[in-house]
């Protein structure tokens, strides 16, 4: 792997990421204590994730989506190289990476929903609602842990540290045949 570093990720991405991680992780610890907290940082996140959506079609080439979420046969090919350990390293998201995000954005914006919908007279007080909100936040939870674990398993068989490439927004430059 090269010693030069590349822009990978530009500043609005790892600006929203970082903001996102603080938006749902301070709504899961306020969740039950404090209700008007816990609603104001899910509508946080819902804005955080809507802007990201924006930025996948028209932010920088490694933030959008068009670059980083594969065809579901290009994804399974994927996992069959990290079975067979010959996975070859991607500059930007993994087709597996780029799935986890459109799962963790989807989540985040139904978690929004769910819990939106409570707050009004319509749905306020149903049992099934409140019940998919909790439903979705362990889901949630699901989600960030293989993400984190990903990102682990990456880092650990590239040999690159991805915690530290999402705070600079720099990866080591490829190699010829080093990355895809």
């Amino acid at each position: 792997m090269s010693k030069t570093k590349v822009e990978v990720w530009d500043k609005p991405v790892r600006i929203m990421h970082w903001l996102l991680v603080l938006a749902v992780a301070s709504a899961w610890f306020t969740r039950g204590r404090l209700d008007s907290w816990h609603e104001w940082l899910g509508y946080a996140a819902l804005v955080i994730v809507a802007l990201r959506i924006v930025w996948g079609f028209i932010g920088s080439r490694h933030a959008r989506f068009a670059q980083f979420v594969r065809a579901p046969r290009a994804s399974l090919r994927y996992l069959r190289e990290i079975a067979t350990g010959r996975a070859p390293r991607h500059l930007g998201h993994n087709p597996l990476g780029g799935w986890m995000i459109l799962a963790l954005l989807s989540c985040v914006s139904a978690l929004g929903l769910t819990g939106w919908l409570a707050t009004t007279d319509w749905l306020w007080g149903y049992a099934w609602l409140a019940e998919l909100h909790a439903g979705l936040g362990w889901t949630f939870v699901t989600l960030v842990c293989l993400h984190l674990a990903g990102v682990l398993f990456s880092s650990w068989q590239h040999r690159e540290n991805l915690v530290a490439a999402m705070l600079s927004g720099r990866k080591a430059a490829p190699l010829d045949g080093d990355v895809r």
